[in-house]
């Protein structure tokens, strides 16, 4: 939870840099090593610094479910309210970052970048001071509860706000700079809520252990089934491992080999789902066996005591088990002499047996390639169409849901339907890792994969900045409902084109035309709008009287921007899904 804080304050840290940023471009062309030169020349990028944000709320989440797993509690404990708050922050700085973009285009005469600036930052660096106290039982200071940037900000778009009404402000870039300004007090409101919860340090205690449900095992006799049906990636991988340990045993039980298990513990363990990332485990441990077994070899030689071979075989375990996560070829290397030593209590060792395990590794080695070259696929690019289909329909879904939110039917978007969207997409960015680890990776595809990953994260917070953006109560928010219904039913019609390959021309979609209508009609609502705000104001309507127009022309003006940029990513997913899909010549 400490590092989930820490990642979502980054997050806030990327929005800060960002605002009122001079062009980057000039830097971002020269070749710097000097990492602490890096750190004070390059502007965070706001998508990474999200995206780790919301892996880390992920984990959070999926860690204290497994720690609550059997609890039989079904009320929210402090640290499940905890992540819950980091998350709303993170949604209000996706909201946040996308009304600066918009910003940018309608910036007011007066100051205001540095206010900003510095009130973001300040709430990053309450962020920070929350981690802290996380993580260290309470130990660490918390700070004020009041923040005095935050007020300047607030007292700098209250001035700009004044001049709007007095005429002397395009009230387009007040509304936007109203928009950040109540940005900015919500994630100070959540901060100041996530402070409460963690005063005096938030402590997970240990209860008594408790049996698990009796499990079903139909749910799982069906995935087997499914998975067997369909040839998936993981039924495949296990064929071939299965397939590899029959054709080891069946050479070791005909050669009579003594030691034989070390061969085929090889080729079952050195065979992974991709080329690459066999060839570098049969590498890794191959010398890793190697240079274990020549320590071996001189430890047997030296024939030392059972209690000397105790406190070696204790020492090797230590730094195998220990080093292991950080590189496989570690455990090789700490593991043969762990191994060997063990072997040395219940049947004598020497250095020929040292040597016999170095043949019998690499003739497993062997085997393994001879599996991954001769075997078939891991199939990962044939899944990649109903993966791809599965991303365009999750977010279709998602962008469905966006428009009842702004139709007043829901008051947020459910969870569940953002994370369903982004799993979809981590599912596709997985593969295409997978894809690049082949023999021989097809680069265009790859390209095209790594575009409609980013689009699709992208349209995810687009959706996000746009449902919190039109939460403060039902207003006429134009063509915007009818442009989400009109991008949903384009990108249900891609993942359509997606179940059927053979046909696939992906230069034969293109926007429909009544979209393009709609967002013309959308800038003149929004004009529409600023006229009758004036109108409003001229006939003697207070300042500070929150009227419907007010209230449309806030939301409308902070949206405009997002539905342009979320139509843009759309057609980015969908043109790239439907490219990496295409049949190749």
């Amino acid at each position: 939870m400490s590092e989930t804080a820490d990642a979502v304050a980054e997050a806030l840290d990327a929005v800060a840099q960002d605002v009122g940023s001079p062009d980057g471009s000039p830097l971002d062309a020269v070749d710097l090593t000097n990492p602490d030169l890096l750190a004070v020349t390059r502007i965070p990028d706001w998508e990474v610094k999200r995206r780790a944000a919301s892996a880390a709320l992920t984990a959070a989440r999926a860690t204290y479910a497994l720690y609550r797993a059997g609890g039989g509690r079904s009320d929210p404990t402090r640290p499940e309210r905890l992540i819950d708050a980091l998350g709303r922050v993170l949604h209000e700085t996706v909201t946040l970052q996308a009304v600066l973009e918009a910003a940018k285009n309608y910036p007011p005469d007066r100051e205001w970048e540095l206010e900003t600036r510095t009130a973001i930052s300040a709430l990053a660096a309450r962020l920070r001071l929350l981690s802290g106290a996380v993580a260290t039982a309470g130990e660490a200071p918390l700070g004020g509860e009041e923040s005095a940037a935050v007020r300047r900000m607030g007292r700098a778009a209250e001035q700009i706000r004044r001049a709007g009404l007095a005429g002397d402000e395009d009230l387009v870039a007040v509304s936007l700079i109203e928009q950040v300004r109540r940005s900015i007090d919500r994630i100070a409101g959540e901060v100041a809520s996530t402070r409460r919860l963690v005063t005096g340090g938030l402590r997970v205690g240990l209860h008594a252990p408790r049996m698990p449900d009796t499990l079903d095992p139909l749910p799982v006799w069906v995935r087997v089934r499914r998975a067997v049906h369909t040839r998936s990636p993981t039924f495949r991988q296990v064929a071939r491992v299965f397939v590899t340990a029959v054709v080891s045993m069946a050479i070791a039980a005909a050669l009579g080999l003594s030691h034989a298990h070390w061969m085929t513990i090889t080729a079952m363990l050195s065979l992974r789902a991709t080329y690459g990332e066999t060839v570098d485990r049969v590498v890794q441990r191959v010398g890793g066996t190697a240079a274990g077994s020549i320590v071996a070899a001189v430890i047997l030689t030296l024939a030392p005591g059972p209690p000397t071979i105790a406190a070696i075989v204790f020492c090797f375990a230590l730094a195998g088990f220990a080093m292991r996560a950080v590189n496989y070829a570690y455990w090789a290397l700490f593991g043969t002499p762990l191994a060997m030593m063990l072997l040395d209590f219940s049947t004598p060792a020497d250095w020929r047996t040292a040597g016999e395990r170095i043949i019998l590794t690499f003739a497993g080695t062997l085997l393994t390639y001879a599996a991954v070259r001769l075997l078939w696929p891991a199939g990962h690019l044939e899944r990649l169409p109903v993966q791809l289909g599965r991303l365009l329909g999750t977010h279709a879904r998602l962008v469905r849901t966006t428009a009842t939110v702004l139709a007043g039917e829901l008051v947020r978007l459910p969870h569940d339907a953002i994370v369903s969207a982004e799993r979809s997409a981590e599912a596709v960015d997985q593969t295409r890792t997978r894809l690049g680890q082949e023999r021989l990776p097809d680069t265009d595809v790859m390209a095209d994969l790594r575009t409609a990953v980013d689009a699709a994260h992208r349209t995810r917070d687009h959706l996000i900045a746009v449902a919190r953006l039109s939460r403060a109560e039902a207003v006429d928010s134009g063509p915007i409902p009818e442009i989400l219904d009109r991008l949903a039913d384009q990108m249900e019609e891609a993942a359509e084109q997606l179940e059927d390959t053979d046909d696939l021309d992906p230069k034969a979609t293109a926007p429909a035309e009544e979209l393009r209508a709609e967002l013309a009609d959308l800038d003149s609502h929004l004009s529409k709008l600023t006229r009758r705000r004036r109108a409003e104001i001229k006939s003697g309507v207070g300042r500070d009287d929150l009227t419907p127009v007010q209230h449309a022309l806030v939301q409308v003006s902070g949206t405009r921007y997002t539905i342009r940029a979320l139509r843009r990513d759309t057609v980015k997913v969908i043109e790239s899904s439907l490219a990496a899909a295409a049949p190749r010549a």
